[in-house]
């Protein structure tokens, strides 16, 4: 025992002079070393007792004790040092492990300020061409203008120098994914204000409405996939991979907990002074941004069955306008001017509504960027793809046009749902050629018609036996734009590069045949007008 005490303390100091800054540490040091004495002691007594019993009890009684004590002492040292080195080394982890962190909040500020420069410069162009093009007198939809101009850069780039066309495109990139992330987010106003938009619509021009809604899906997409079969049995190209698309980050419960956040106090604050920034639009806007993004975000969270009845959207909308409801309730103003103010339509005094319309413009100009990635793909179904198309936005402007006439809906309410097939930023674009059309009816009349392709487009692709990739791709997009791509791709990526080629250029198309006077006025010869 004596050469433990004689023993220990050298060790102990030496511990506590490495880590003088660690008395937590000290129990554990002295608790591990001292088992490990007790064990050592005991089996080296023991073995050295037997070895020498027989011959010299009590010389043997003494070596053991010597031996036990110098035994014991190297295991109590070791014990330390094994101690200390752990300790050591989880000081080292411990130190790695906040360098990494640091690096990982590093990176995620430089995401963010990337995301914010690429998306600015995006809605910057949007903006300066818009004004430009009002400046002008140009009808022409000037995010169309913007994404000829981009892709055809990127086109030369390449051509000249391949370098900077990559390095255009990283850079880019987490503005499209954003674009790409929040896409339905932006039609979602349109329904969030239907209840005003078709107050001034009899019932029974609803449901004519709504019977071209549905019918005029079903023929717009047969009239795009047999085109798609038909000229892909012509020319007989055979199928290369497509170029991988980048994909966006699901929503995670942090973004859930804080936009829910900012609905509850928004809410509260709205409450208390209805003009805290100024004006009722723009007190309310904050906790209605808030109710919409939560809803989409909380609708995208649902079970695949359940979104097959009930997509995202519709949820989307719903949370809109339950949060609207419950605001015009308790501050005892009504639904409607809520709902007024959720979409303004006025510049300087913008809603909810408004800045997630914001970003139609935007996203046009993404158009450029995805057509610049598929290029390869483009040129060589170049045939399936235009000719399918072509024809069937046509067929879908044509025909609308022409079953207005023959069930007799009003020629105004007939102009206003032509563009159905189109998508919102572009449909918008083509109705404010003609006059007296209702925008608000067009944009609500297109996420409808979005709404039923992505419930019902896989299944009746299946029944109408389009097997091929590039026909259940072009005749979703021609038919049900952003909405109905988004359903397919997510059970059929390999149809997503032609939903994405087919979803573009149908508006494109779409926008520059209506830009023609002569076929505007065949248009409404057709209505009757």
């Amino acid at each position: 025992m004596s050469t433990f005490f004689s023993a220990a303390p050298n060790n102990i100091h030496s511990c506590f002079r490495s880590h003088h800054n660690s008395l937590f540490f000290f129990p554990t040091c002295v608790t591990s070393s001292v088992s490990k004495y007790q064990g050592s002691h005991q089996r080296s007594s023991s073995v050295t007792f037997k070895s020498v019993r027989s011959k010299h009890n009590r010389t043997s009684s003494q070596n053991t004790t010597v031996f036990g004590g110098l035994n014991s002492s190297r295991f109590l040292h070791t014990g330390f040092e094994k101690a200390c080195s752990k300790r050591q080394s989880l000081i080292m982890s411990s130190g790695s492990h906040s360098a990494s962190t640091a690096t990982l909040s590093q990176n995620q500020v430089v995401g963010v300020l990337h995301l914010v420069v690429s998306l600015g410069i995006i809605l910057a162009i949007d903006n300066f061409l818009k004004k430009a093009f009002v400046a002008a007198a140009i009808k022409f939809p000037s995010a169309l203008f913007g994404m000829f101009c981009i892709f055809s850069i990127l086109i030369v780039l390449d051509v000249t120098v391949p370098s900077v066309a990559t390095s255009l495109m990283k850079f880019f990139q987490p503005a499209l994914l954003f674009i790409q992330r929040w896409l339905p987010l932006f039609y979602v106003p349109s329904l969030v204000v239907l209840p005003l938009s078709v107050k001034s619509i009899p019932p029974a021009s609803g449901i004519k409405i709504c019977f071209i809604i549905v019918g005029g899906w079903l023929a717009s997409l047969a009239v795009a996939g047999y085109t798609a079969i038909a000229v892909r049995k012509l020319v007989k190209t055979e199928m290369t991979d497509a170029e991988p698309m980048a994909k966006p980050s699901p929503f995670s419960s942090l973004e859930a907990w804080s936009w829910s956040g900012i609905l509850l106090i928004s809410f509260v604050g709205a409450l208390v002074n209805p003009t805290a920034l100024g004006t009722s639009a723009r007190t309310c806007l904050p906790f209605l941004l808030a109710s919409t993004v939560l809803g989409y975000i909380v609708g995208s969270g649902l079970p695949s069955e359940v979104k097959k009845v009930f997509h995202p959207i519709i949820c989307c909308a719903l949370s809109a306008d339950l949060a609207a409801l419950a605001y015009g309730y308790f501050s005892k103003s009504g639904l409607d001017p809520v709902l007024a103010s959720y979409l303004t339509k006025v510049s300087s005094n913008p809603g909810a509504g408004d800045i997630l319309m914001g970003f139609l413009g935007s996203v046009i100009l993404s158009f450029a960027f995805s057509m610049f990635q598929q290029r390869k793909l483009v040129k060589r179904h170049a045939a399936e793809i235009f000719t399918s198309v072509i024809l069937s936005c046509i067929f879908s402007l044509y025909s609308t046009a022409l079953i207005g006439r023959l069930v007799g809906l009003e020629s105004n309410l007939t102009v206003s749902i032509l563009p159905r097939c189109i998508t919102v930023a572009l449909a918008l674009s083509i109705v404010s050629l003609f006059e007296g059309a209702n925008s608000s009816l067009t944009a609500a009349v297109v996420v409808v018609t979005g709404l039923v392709g992505a419930n019902f487009v896989q299944a009746t692709l299946d029944k109408l036996q389009f097997r091929d990739p590039i026909a259940r791709g072009i005749a979703t997009a021609s038919s049900a734009h952003g909405l109905g791509t988004a359903a397919l791709s997510a059970k059929e990526p390999e149809a997503l590069p032609f939903c994405a080629i087919a979803y573009a250029l149908n508006g494109i198309f779409g926008s520059l045949i209506c830009s023609i006077p002569a076929v505007r006025q065949s248009l409404l010869a057709v209505i009757g007008s």
